[in-house]
């Protein structure tokens, strides 16, 4: 009977409690979090609106940058104003299938990135290892049919995740120990065998982030391998030169990415440090990119410093 009088059937809500052991000080944790969110809506808009009106910048790099820009977007969306509801006004309750929403969101989106960075990297490695064929690959038929299949494997394989949660029925807790509703910590309140619901959380994160960092990799080996034929060392470094940034943000990407996913899952890292982690992972990548490729690329330095200066002007 004990066991009966505290788990839940078909639950209609759940409580988001934010960061465990924390909650003293979430209040103002919330401000950080909301200057880089701040940090990221901002520059990605400016990117989304300078990539469109700059002929120089309609190329494949540069469009697959507007999806990330967009994708950022999205994400910050998807998670910063409820975990600021969290913080700041103890706005902790929501509907469950509002959290199925909201995980389908975050991890569709960190998909639809990873895929885009597959393709700048594929983008990367034919503009220096063939970069003859260079247009003639990359046509803005062959770019859009990319970013439609990115979306749609993201779009199918996660889908699965809240359609096996949906199978489930009783719950021992409607407590997550969390600030978004993420798989495993929504997974881990039922009271039921979650194994089917384990073993798709992993198959989708290896058939997708595993799937294109090792293709990133192997693009970037076979890169590296035809800038180093180069004889002149001018041409090395210009050929290196282009692939920085795509390398910063790969690194910053996977590197939290797998982290969070296996700390989550076979780890004994504490509560608060893995949420903490796993909610910079999904922020701060977003306040970077802009930065990154705005400091990289002399068009949209040039481009930024205008809209700044003809805001000043205005105003004056």
């Amino acid at each position: 009977m004990a066991s009966i009088n505290v788990s839940y059937l078909n639950p209609r809500t759940v409580i988001l409690i934010g960061i465990p052991g924390l909650e003293h000080v979430q209040f103002w944790i919330g401000f950080p979090f909301f200057a880089v969110c701040l940090v990221s809506v901002l520059g990605n808009i400016i990117l989304l609106i300078i990539i469109p009106t700059e002929r120089s910048l309609h190329q494949p790099m540069y469009i697959f940058l507007a999806v990330l820009a967009a994708t950022d977007i999205g994400l910050c969306a998807a998670i910063v104003p409820k975990m600021l509801a969290i913080f700041w006004f103890r706005s902790c309750s929501m509907a469950f299938d509002t959290c199925l929403a909201q995980l389908f969101s975050i991890h569709a989106l960190q998909c639809i990135e990873s895929g885009i960075l597959l393709a700048m990297a594929f983008d990367r490695y034919t503009a220096i290892c063939d970069p003859l064929r260079h247009k003639s690959i990359l046509t803005p038929s062959i770019l859009s049919r990319m970013i439609v299949m990115v979306a749609i494997r993201a779009t199918v394989l996660v889908g699965l995740l809240p359609i096996l949660i949906k199978r489930l029925h009783l719950f021992h807790s409607i407590v997550i120990a969390h600030s978004y509703c993420e798989h495993m910590a929504v997974v881990k309140l039922a009271a039921e065998d979650i194994q089917v619901n384990k073993i798709c959380g992993l198959f989708v994160g290896f058939t997708i982030l595993g799937f294109d960092m090792i293709f990133i990799l192997i693009s970037y080996v076979l890169i590296f391998q035809a800038v180093f034929r180069l004889h002149q060392k001018e041409a090395r470094l210009k050929a290196f030169n282009t692939c920085t940034a795509h390398i910063f943000v790969f690194l910053e990407f996977y590197i939290l990415a797998f982290f969070s996913f296996f700390s989550h899952r076979f780890g004994h890292v504490a509560p608060s440090t893995h949420i903490l982690l796993s909610t910079i992972y999904l922020l701060v990548p977003p306040a970077l990119n802009p930065i990154v490729y705005g400091v990289k690329n002399k068009v949209i330095r040039k481009r930024v410093a205008q809209i700044f200066l003809l805001n000043h002007e205005s105003q004056q």
